[in-house]
């Protein structure tokens, strides 16, 4: 049994669906990114595991447990971080994260958590005078102070600065680590890509497609670039000959000397290998491979970015 399962999870809003028929699942010392666009289901989903929406049909399951009709054990084994929190403004840093570890029967120390956000600073800082991107540290901690043993991290690293971004990504590697699971929803692809064992692509509230990072891009039909420039106009006329032949070359385009090969493989090193032979000079030579963004347009028709979409009803 997976430490999370969804089967067919569907939730409508008056006239809106959010989610659709929506499938995942996420094992234990896993990290599954759920990845789509403002009102792609992202939310919803993550609502309906934490107990916070009662879907309108399909199956929630927590370690076995129901969101909402296990709710009390469902709590000791679970930490979820919202975009947005709403905490005691009056309190302090150390004061909260002392205050949700005393809900765990286990749990972290107060100050090593806060210590492993990034807040040791800002221990005895009450919440309302806390930084949009302190806040949001302050949330992963109280997600985190009661060692769950399933976690869901909605937008991790949002308002952070580069530096705390990478802090917080080892500190979420260690619960791979540590047999945790882990359902991250994020907009940035590096994120994603540096810390995801599996992505689930959600468009309209639909599954649209499942795989490692690298595997949704080769799902997509991307493949990787190799760009240069030839310095002697006249031997364009000889690339065809040169390049066709080579196993990892999908396609060539010739712009005056400006060449773009497409393939996969070792295709940096077969196109030069093959120049070189051909004694075509090349210069300016660069290999671009496919990002994420190029895969999530390419499988949705739409880029992550698009801001012509409507966003769900937040929890």
């Amino acid at each position: 049994m997976s430490a999370i399962d969804v089967v067919g999870l569907h939730k409508r809003y008056r006239d809106t669906v959010a989610v659709d028929d929506v499938t995942l699942s996420v094992g234990r010392g896993e990290i599954v990114g759920l990845l789509g666009r403002n009102g792609a289901g992202k939310s919803t989903t993550v609502a309906c595991l934490a107990g916070l929406r009662r879907p309108d049909r399909g199956t929630v399951r927590v370690l076995g447990l129901d969101p909402r009709r296990d709710r009390t054990r469902i709590r000791q084994v679970l930490g979820v971080q919202l975009q947005e929190s709403y905490l005691h403004h009056a309190l302090t840093v150390r004061e909260l994260v002392r205050l949700y570890r005393s809900f765990y029967r286990d749990g972290i120390e107060p100050d090593q958590i806060i210590e492993a956000v990034g807040l040791s600073e800002q221990r005895g800082t009450r919440f309302e005078q806390l930084s949009g991107g302190q806040q949001q540290r302050l949330s992963i901690a109280l997600a985190l102070v009661g060692k769950p043993r399933v976690a869901l991290l909605d937008e991790l690293t949002t308002g952070l600065d580069p530096e705390a971004r990478r802090h917080l990504w080892e500190h979420v590697a260690t619960l791979r680590a540590d047999g945790v699971a882990v359902l991250l929803v994020s907009h940035h692809m590096d994120e994603v890509r540096r810390l995801c064992d599996r992505v689930v692509l959600l468009d309209r509230g639909r599954v649209v497609a499942e795989d490692t990072p690298e595997g949704l891009i080769r799902q997509a039909g991307l493949g990787q670039r190799v760009r240069f420039r030839i310095t002697d106009p006249a031997r364009t006329a000889a690339l065809d000959a040169v390049l066709t032949p080579l196993t990892d070359v999908d396609d060539i385009e010739v712009a005056g000397t400006q060449v773009t090969v497409t393939g996969r493989g070792e295709l940096l090193e077969g196109v030069s290998t093959a120049l070189a032979a051909a004694g075509i000079a090349a210069t300016e030579t660069r290999l671009e491979q496919a990002t994420l963004d190029d895969a999530f347009l390419a499988l949705t028709g739409r880029p992550l970015d698009d801001s012509h979409t409507g966003s769900e009803p937040r929890s």
